[in-house]
């Protein structure tokens, strides 16, 4: 990436303006903070221009001009993401898609929904319920995020274990090269193996590679039932065999397995006010299961009997069904609050991991031990999507616990590397985790990944220093 030198830098912020015009940018004291603000709080450097491109064309033009004089360019979608990828570095551009959020077509019969970058997350969701089908993939932050950044990132979320992660619900995307090239890959076809996918190369790629601009997604028929239950279990040996017991007896209707470990759930219940916990605080693991299926009174009465069979087998100790839609919201409202306890707990470090179910257990009190090890007073937590091997860890040490980040990184980052597991299950690596992608990439790999970089963008120009 070349030095611009200030008049040539000068006249393309000059080209980049009149290529959007008066309502697609923004500059010096007129660009919001959430268009810069790190979500983390890590950063907070406001970029020296905020484009807004109305279309792909727009797109494609920035690009190009920011290709050809080496300027480097920040995509952003909704901002909500936690590894510091999207807020600008020093010297870098802003290009938001939050004017692009266009839903472009429904097609019922081939269950596909076409969609700019900047849709959030939550209107589609509700754009798929009034045609009766549904978007699977479920965030907290469903409100405020955007379908580009769910795809750039490879989100997962709270029904990966029956719908897969965002990879899985995309048929075909358009994306723009660090050239400006265009990317038309949007088609409806389930079934297309005309060489290589090239989708793939820009899901999960964090901006890197080339920007989404549009997608066409892939919609599920919509649940005609919903059955969840909170269960209050001993041990997290049980809990593993319980997702088992579940996985078989509830089949493929088995939508949700979120676990709560005793100290988050605690947490939960001191800190977050709206959320009311519905069992005591006595076990030491809580499971959320969901089913959804077809048929409300087949699928209710084989959830239940499955869980009897449960709660006779000694898996589970306590449980409590949700027997409306206002329990269940509530059950879901406990669950969505281990990611809420900082409001009440200050300053929380979080992290997202991926193990082998089978380590889990062994996970969940090696790395407190480690972590007390060192902060013996910390405020610790433990929850997940259990049921796809995603576990997240929220910690406190104290006062100054944002001096300590690194330090607990490592605690944490080189467990994980002697489990063989991966120290990002589902919310990319960015910045914050670009150090420790060697404790879950081989030298191979990423020399390949920085090889794909080279090729699709030789000025390094897209999200530069983000991944590695």
């Amino acid at each position: 990436m070349s030095v611009i030198e200030p008049v040539a830098q000068a006249a393309l912020l000059e080209q980049l303006k009149s290529i959007v015009g008066p309502a697609g940018f923004r500059e010096g004291p007129d660009i919001e903070a959430r268009n810069y603000q790190d979500v983390m709080g890590a950063r907070a450097i406001a970029p020296l221009l905020l484009l807004r491109p109305s279309d792909t064309q727009q797109v494609s033009e920035i690009l190009k001009a920011c290709h050809a004089a080496g300027q480097p360019i920040a995509p952003q979608g909704g901002m909500t993401g936690l590894v510091s990828a999207a807020a600008p570095l020093q010297g870098e551009i802003s290009l938001s898609f939050e004017r692009m959020k266009k839903i472009l077509e429904v097609d019922r019969l081939s269950s596909t929904m076409t969609v700019e970058a900047g849709v959030a997350l939550q209107t589609i969701q509700e754009q798929a319920d009034a045609n009766g089908l549904l978007f699977p993939l479920d965030l907290g932050a469903r409100g405020s995020c955007t379908i580009g950044g769910n795809l750039s990132t490879n989100a997962g979320g709270n029904r990966v274990i029956r719908y897969g992660m965002a990879r899985e619900l995309v048929i075909g995307v358009e994306a723009v090269l660090a050239d400006g090239t265009i990317i038309d890959g949007l088609h409806k076809l389930r079934k297309n193996n005309t060489g290589y996918d090239l989708k793939h190369l820009f899901i999960g790629s964090e901006g890197t590679l080339g920007l989404i601009t549009r997608a066409v997604l892939k919609l599920a028929p919509k649940p005609n039932s919903q059955v969840v239950a909170m269960c209050g279990v001993s041990a997290f040996d049980k809990v593993a065999d319980l997702l088992v017991h579940m996985q078989a007896g509830v089949g493929s209707n088995l939508s949700a397995f979120e676990v709560i470990w005793q100290n988050t759930y605690k947490l939960i219940d001191e800190h977050v006010a709206h959320a009311t916990v519905p069992l005591p605080d006595h076990h030491g693991f809580y499971v959320l299961v969901e089913g959804m299926g077809s048929d409300a009174e087949k699928d209710t009465e084989l959830f239940v009997n499955v869980l009897n069979s449960a709660a006779e087998q000694k898996l589970v100790d306590e449980v409590v069904l949700a027997d409306s839609d206002t329990k269940i919201r509530n059950l879901w409202t406990v669950r969505d609050a281990a990611a809420e306890v900082y409001h009440g707990v200050g300053p929380m470090h979080t992290y997202d991991v991926s193990l082998n179910i089978d380590d889990m257990g062994y996970f969940g009190e090696e790395v407190e031990a480690r972590l007390r090890a060192q902060w013996p007073a910390a405020i610790f937590g433990l929850f997940g999507h259990i049921g796809d091997g995603n576990v997240h860890i929220i910690i406190n040490v104290g006062p100054d616990t944002e001096d300590h980040h690194l330090q607990i990184d490592e605690i944490i980052y080189g467990l994980i590397q002697e489990l063989h597991g991966a120290v990002s299950a589902e919310h990319g690596i960015g910045l914050m985790k670009k150090r420790f992608l060697p404790y879950s990439k081989s030298e191979a790999e990423i020399a390949l990944m920085k090889t794909l970089k080279h090729t699709m963008d030789p000025r390094g120009i897209l999200n530069p220093g983000r991944v590695f």
